[in-house]
């Protein structure tokens, strides 16, 4: 079983940068994928970016390459996502999840999910 509590949402301006933290408490958390997902009022929930066990292995979604960037530091049981050159379409509610399939993207395939954090970018 992981909790996951997501922090660091907040209103930022176009072009601004933020970082979001995904805290995970119980067993075995560095064994698990974990990844970022978000939704917009109105639309489905997408996948954004995930890291592997470890931190080795990263994968974005397109529309995020080059400005966002995930980490995680096991030490801390936290995974971090640094969001630079913020755009308004970056607004959303920004969901961690985890599970312990690697290149999982559907939402269906996490297993534990955090209550969300909301980003808003002002344009």
């Amino acid at each position: 079983q992981v909790h996951l509590v997501e922090s660091g949402g907040r209103l930022v301006p176009t072009g601004g940068s933020l970082r979001l933290s995904c805290a995970a408490s119980g067993r075995s958390f560095s064994s698990y994928v974990v990844g970022w997902f978000r939704q917009a009022p109105g639309k489905e929930r997408e996948f954004v970016t995930a890291v592997s066990w470890g931190g080795t292995s990263t994968t974005y979604t397109d529309s995020v390459k080059g400005r966002f960037t995930i980490s995680r530091d096991d030490a801390k049981n936290t995974v971090y996502l640094q969001m630079n050159s913020l755009k308004p379409e970056d607004t959303a509610v920004y969901y961690c999840a985890a599970n312990r399939i690697w290149y999982a993207r559907g939402p269906q395939e996490y297993d534990y999910w955090g209550q969300g954090t909301q980003v808003t970018v002002s344009s």
